[in-house]
């Protein structure tokens, strides 16, 4: 019995805690903006999402709320999240016509099963006809082209916004895992607060995303990087430029990518010996958008004594997964958390 009907009304979503990405059966991605709602507080009515609502963090006057309704991977703001998916999955249905679709959506795979239900909620009540859970590892390691049906281990580290996962699978399932709270938000909140420390300046989370994404690293780079930075004086309180270079960055993130480091160690140690071999011969696969700190992979290896590759796209693994899933749905349906028909 198939899951999925045929045709291209079948969505893909990767619910991430920094973007939400939409995939289309038969279209590819469709959609990817910051998971940002801008909310009137008087009305409760949606004023903008993505990157317009991004723009507006930090920025908005007392009767606007800019929010970002996920935090570490799970729903912070459940109206938020349902007002934002609401909007999303109408765009997407409006715009290709896709009626009212079944969703497979990415959830961290340390999610409880009260956040698994407030997800399948606010999809449903955003007019979808069945829901799906993929966890987020299983769906990057599909969309990272890993044969995750083959009886031999695999290695997938997915570094989000809100989550590092880390995640030994074969067979169609999750072996052993991690599932971390420290990932992107976190490295950009170690800038913000290095930043303050070290130059007595005060800066906000989207000027600390750029430097992290320009000149973040794990490792010193073969020549130093710098850019310049503008903030508020902690003294005078007035604006301020300043130069930072990639080994500030570097000291700044030295703690987080430490604990991540640790994390795929750990996993690795709980691995059964046979598919650890496996993983030997295979290496480790990076995904997500932390994989994209420059030297994150030389990193890895030196500390694991293994091979470590950075997945073609990662930003796009999650939800190139959940895609692949819904084009393959009779091999790979046992990936799915609740495989089970809705009405």
């Amino acid at each position: 019995m198939k899951l999925f009907g045929i045709g291209s009304k079948d969505i893909g979503i990767d619910l991430g805690t920094a973007n939400i990405l939409v995939t289309l059966k038969g279209k590819g991605i469709v959609l990817k903006e910051p998971s940002v709602v801008a909310i009137d507080r008087k009305t409760g009515n949606i004023l903008a999402t993505g990157h317009e609502a991004k723009e507006m963090l930090g920025r908005t006057p007392e009767q606007i709320k800019a929010v970002r309704p996920l935090k570490d991977g799970v729903i912070a703001d459940f109206t938020a999240t349902q007002l934002l998916l609401k909007n999303l999955i109408t765009k997407v249905c409006e715009r290709y016509n896709a009626g009212k679709p079944r969703v497979v959506v990415g959830v961290p795979s340390g999610i409880t099963e009260v956040e698994e239900r407030a997800v399948e909620e606010s999809v449903l009540q955003a007019g979808a006809k069945e829901v799906y859970l993929i966890e987020e590892p299983m769906a990057a390691a599909i969309g990272a082209n890993l044969d995750v049906s083959e009886p031999s281990g695999s290695i997938i580290v997915d570094i989000g916004g809100g989550t590092t996962e880390v995640a030994v699978i074969s067979l169609g399932g999750i072996v052993v895992s991690n599932s971390l709270r420290v990932a992107g938000d976190e490295l950009d909140e170690d800038i913000i607060n290095y930043v303050k420390r070290e130059m007595n300046l005060a800066i906000g989370e989207t000027t600390a995303e750029e430097i992290k994404m320009q000149i973040g690293c794990a490792m010193p780079l073969m020549t130093e990087a710098s850019m310049e930075v503008r903030g508020r004086d902690l003294n005078t309180g007035l604006p301020r430029n300043e130069i930072i270079t990639s080994s500030q960055v570097q000291e700044a993130l030295q703690y987080s990518i430490a604990e991540i480091v640790e994390s795929v160690k750990q996993t690795l140690e709980k691995t059964p010996p046979e598919l650890a071999s496996d993983i030997m011969e295979k290496g480790i696969v990076l995904a997500g958008g932390g994989a994209l700190i420059q030297n994150l992979d030389k990193l890895l290896s030196s500390k694991t004594g293994m091979p470590v590759y950075v997945a073609e796209e990662p930003l796009d693994c999650v939800v190139k997964g959940t895609g692949k899933t819904l084009e393959d749905l009779e091999r790979l349906k046992s990936v799915l958390v609740n495989a089970r028909k809705r009405k």
